[in-house]
């Protein structure tokens, strides 16, 4: 039985993706490298350090890699704020959850200031016992470490509780955290998960999401 939620942040609570994408189109462009937003979806992706190395080698010293992965992080706040909300739906179910006592957590591997930005700009922090992310773990998803401190913070095992995700590194951090989970189809096909036999269901948002159909 179902005891506790627990739900990623990006591509789950809200649909960031293109925002994030946003962000390095403006970023980059600032230290002369004009991509397309095509171009970006397709040569961004990972640790914001590791691909300015990638891409720029040794032009940048490690502390003007952080400046700049910070710099990439503020713009990204600046875009999203006007248009931040989250999926359709979830305001509803997460009302919901809290009405029938059942308590709710956060596990995700954004920087603590986006999630910040998230809680504080929505006014969430209040439906959950524990918010977690990148800072709060020493290993990173598909590591199930942080879904295991998000149950502790419960006072719940991993099996008793139901992830909310939508990647596949995501899908198999809560497989191997030994829980079952729901993925949103906000960055991944469905087809990219046939190999995992923990997932309960698959949504595009929370819209018609009934309580006693998935606990």
């Amino acid at each position: 039985m179902v005891k506790g939620i627990i739900f990623d942040m990006d591509g789950t609570m809200i649909d960031n993706m293109m925002v994030h994408h946003r962000a390095w189109q403006k970023t980059l462009a600032g230290i002369g490298l004009e991509l397309t937003l095509e171009e970006v979806k397709e040569k961004i992706h990972g640790i914001n350090e590791e691909i300015l190395k990638r891409i720029f080698g040794d032009r940048f010293t490690p502390e003007e890699r952080r400046r700049i992965s910070a710099e990439k992080e503020a713009a990204y706040r600046q875009i999203f704020l006007p248009e931040l909300k989250l999926l359709p739906g979830l305001s509803g179910f997460l009302d919901e959850l809290k009405s029938a006592d059942i308590p709710m957590a956060i596990g995700t591997a954004a920087p603590r200031e986006n999630v910040n930005f998230v809680m504080e700009n929505l006014d969430l922090r209040s439906y959950f016992t524990g918010v977690f992310d990148a800072q709060s773990v020493s290993r990173g998803k598909p590591d199930p470490e942080i879904f295991e401190i998000a149950a502790a913070s419960m006072g719940l095992a991993p099996n008793e509780c139901l992830i909310f995700e939508d990647s596949v590194t995501g899908a198999e951090a809560a497989k191997r955290a030994g829980a079952r989970s729901i993925i949103v189809t906000t960055t991944h096909e469905v087809s990219e998960f046939k190999h995992f036999d923990n997932i309960q269901q698959f949504i595009q948002d929370f819209m018609g999401l009934e309580l006693e159909n998935i606990l």
